[in-house]
């Protein structure tokens, strides 16, 4: 692990792959909420919490590609100051997507090859797993070849809706979930090569990120099919079009575009 730290911290102001590496995952969210705009699946008249949850999630997407360059380049004490507005900023998405993910299962919006209660579950724990690294690589601050690779990390669990946009998810059921997360690894591995081509050694950091999305995937699965994610979904949806629809069955493929936070176009 030393060989790395050095590796990285070296040529921290000329260092590229991680700034890079940055660029390419801010462009992958871009282009797979690009897809869902282009093919009818989004529109600007959605109500006004998915604009908020769209606003914030981009924004993340702009101070975390900034903070890379910064972090890389300089200067380093305007990558500080930025990184404590990004705690606050984080804070804010949490409650945005909790309030677009309550709504879509209470409305009976949840795309039809997800599980609503899966779904119910599935988001949040993603949100949860992508904070509890981003506040690791906040401790690690100081230790610059944890704290960057640990960004990445956390920033590679919230692609996963990215890659549900840019893949064929209703072929994918009753994997689509899976199938999304799975392919976030790609940012994991290219981090991990990274390493191995410098140093013949990957650093441990990158297992934290396999660690993250192993709960994710996992963790969802087993709470959605448990006694508590029963109950928790009977709590959310009670009283709502979501109380009608059986908690752990797939939806039937809509005639018209499902749009985001919408439902089916009419």
């Amino acid at each position: 692990m030393a060989t790395i730290a050095a590796q990285y911290d070296a040529p921290a102001q000329g260092e590229r792959f991680f700034s890079t590496l940055a660029i390419i995952m801010g462009l992958t969210v871009v282009a797979g909420f690009s897809v869902q705009f282009l093919a009818g699946r989004s529109t600007f008249a959605s109500p006004i919490r998915v604009h908020a949850h769209a606003v914030l999630f981009m924004g993340w997407v702009a101070i975390f590609v900034t903070q890379a360059r910064l972090g890389t380049h300089g200067p380093i004490a305007l990558h500080r100051r930025l990184g404590w507005l990004a705690l606050g900023w984080i804070a804010a998405m949490m409650a945005a997507a909790m309030v677009v993910i309550v709504a879509m299962a209470r409305n009976g919006t949840v795309p039809f090859f997800f599980q609503p209660q899966h779904f119910l579950i599935a988001d949040p724990l993603t949100l949860i797993c992508f904070i509890a690294l981003t506040v690791l690589a906040v401790r690690k601050r100081r230790e610059t070849d944890w704290h960057a690779r640990l960004q990445i990390c956390a920033m590679t669990l919230l692609t996963g809706p990215a890659f549900g946009r840019l893949l064929p998810m209703p072929l994918l059921k009753p994997y689509a979930f899976e199938a999304a997360g799975l392919a976030t690894t790609v940012f994991l591995f290219a981090g991990m090569i990274r390493d191995w081509r410098l140093s013949r050694a990957i650093h441990p950091a990158w297992w934290f990120g396999f660690a993250g999305l192993a709960v994710n995937l996992i963790g969802a699965q087993v709470l959605a099919h448990s006694p508590v994610g029963d109950a928790v979904y009977q709590e959310v949806v009670a009283g709502y079009p979501g109380a009608a629809i059986p908690g752990l069955e797939f939806g039937v493929p809509p005639q018209s575009p499902l749009i985001t936070g919408r439902g089916p176009a009419t």
